[in-house]
């Protein structure tokens, strides 16, 4: 397999030609995609972990100290209010499914973007849940996020369940949680069935999400990878595009639908 960064436009090439033969193509997307939507990302420099702590974020620690609660509901408060968008790699990915291209997209970011642009539910999996939901550990009992956000503004620094009283976080997976069942077997699906994974804006770390381009390149399919930097993965894809998810995607798109750039 064929690591490729001669030039962008060879890349771009080459990985524009291995998805116009692809027929279920699968994005895989991480929070490169969205920090065009003016949505932070966690690892780089000025991202959320240089101003909030992930050791004190982690799921056993939410459901045993009420200050790890009151960390956690200060930033999302903090996300909620960011108004973002969807920008051009959601579109992209709205294009490919109104081809009939799109097997689904397989997203690790928890902001609802995708379905913003268009993308209909069902071809979406939300493999870390969703920060616009809240749900109750005890009861199960789930809401709007924008609810919690006002309690939380009002002067409730770790507002508790409605209807139970039990401990309520983001409907979303934290570290040391695990990926629901289903949700992860329908991730372990899609990848299965397609002949093409593009994996966008993810640095390929975080598992068990990380393993599925192995899955993929393992069962037969095409792997192009497009990031701004290497990830640990690259040795695997067949071409490796290094450069803005909203700027590349969109070519990759036009590429795969033999559409030219206007």
């Amino acid at each position: 397999m064929d690591v490729v960064r001669r030039t962008p436009n060879d890349a771009l090439e080459r990985a524009g030609a291995l998805l116009a033969g692809a027929r279920r193509i699968v994005v895989f997307s991480g929070a490169g995609v969205s920090t065009e939507s003016g949505i932070p990302d966690f690892r780089s420099p000025g991202g959320i972990w240089t101003r909030y702590d992930p050791r004190q974020l982690g799921f056993r620690r939410y459901v045993s100290d009420p200050e790890a609660r009151k960390l956690a509901w200060r930033l999302r408060r903090e996300l909620h209010h960011l108004e973002a968008r969807p920008n051009p790699a959601h579109l992209a990915c709205v294009r490919l499914a109104a081809a009939g291209r799109l097997a689904g997209v397989i997203t690790q970011n928890i902001d609802g973007l995708h379905t913003d642009a268009g993308l209909p539910a069902e071809l979406v999996c939300e493999v870390h849940g969703t920060g616009r939901q809240v749900v109750c550990l005890a009861c199960g009992d789930r809401g709007p996020m924008a609810e919690a956000v006002a309690r939380v503004e009002a002067g409730e620094e770790d507002p508790a369940c409605l209807a139970c009283g039990g401990i309520i976080k983001a409907a979303t997976v934290s570290f040391g949680q695990n990926i629901p069942a289903d949700i992860w077997a329908r991730a372990e699906g899609l990848t299965g069935a397609c002949d093409a994974f593009v994996a966008v804006g993810s640095s390929l770390v975080v598992q068990p999400a990380a393993g599925l381009p192995r899955r993929a390149r393992r069962l037969g399919a095409s792997l192009v990878i497009v990031n701004r930097e290497p990830t640990p993965l690259d040795n695997l894809a067949d071409v490796v595009v290094n450069g803005e998810a909203g700027t590349l995607l969109p070519v990759l798109v036009d590429a795969a639908l033999d559409e030219p750039r206007r």
